[in-house]
């Protein structure tokens, strides 16, 4: 799925007014779906709580708090923050906030610049969405590894394999019968919980 493609899921917090009627109009539902509208820090933590969002963009300040902190916390999740602030506080709080990876956007902005801003944050999510994959590919790998070891170690207390051959045993099962050694490593476990790991080939697989 291309950028072009992929929906994003927003949370905007933002205190009513133009510049949220402007931030709502740079957010069109086919690219920033489902998209979800607070008016302050309070409504902001129990939207993310009921749900994750992709990015998040915050009008500061908010009728309850500033938003730096909820901005911080924020960011130490999945998703990209993009923080409004007044131009006369925006060296202070970028100075902050950037360290966190959030982005500052001093206001007024043009629409230009929060598109802008906008492109770099999906940008920003897209590589995270890459890391998140490879994690969970290097999790289930080392599942896998984890697994077959276990298998390895059946093999040898019930068959009298050393860990070569019960190796070797694992990887021909996986070749021959066009699956993975994972596959094969479950089968060999479960068999050894219903006490048939030690028999015949047929009934270990």
């Amino acid at each position: 799925m291309t950028d072009e493609d992929r929906g994003y899921s927003v949370l905007l917090v933002s205190a009513p007014g133009r510049t949220e009627e402007a931030l709502v109009s740079l957010l069109p539902e086919e690219r920033y779906r489902p998209l979800r509208t607070v008016s302050d820090v309070s409504a902001a933590k129990r939207a993310a709580a009921e749900r994750e969002f992709d990015l998040v963009l915050i009008n500061s300040p908010l009728p309850d708090d500033s938003g730096v902190r909820y901005a911080i916390d924020s960011s130490s999740g999945g998703c990209v923050v993009l923080f409004l602030v007044r131009a006369e506080l925006y060296a202070e709080t970028e100075e902050r906030l950037g360290r966190c990876g959030v982005f500052v956007l001093s206001k007024p902005a043009s629409k230009s610049a929060v598109s802008t801003a906008l492109s770099w944050m999906r940008s920003a999510r897209e590589r995270l969405r890459k890391a998140e994959k490879k994690s969970l590919t290097l999790e289930e790998k080392m599942e896998e590894i984890r697994l077959v070891n276990r298998a390895k170690w059946i093999l040898i207390r019930t068959r009298g394999m050393d860990e070569a051959e019960a190796h070797r045993f694992i990887e021909k099962q996986a070749m021959d019968r066009c699956v993975t050694r994972r596959e094969v490593a479950d089968g060999i476990i479960r068999a050894d919980r219903t006490g048939y790991a030690g028999q015949s080939e047929e009934r270990t697989i």
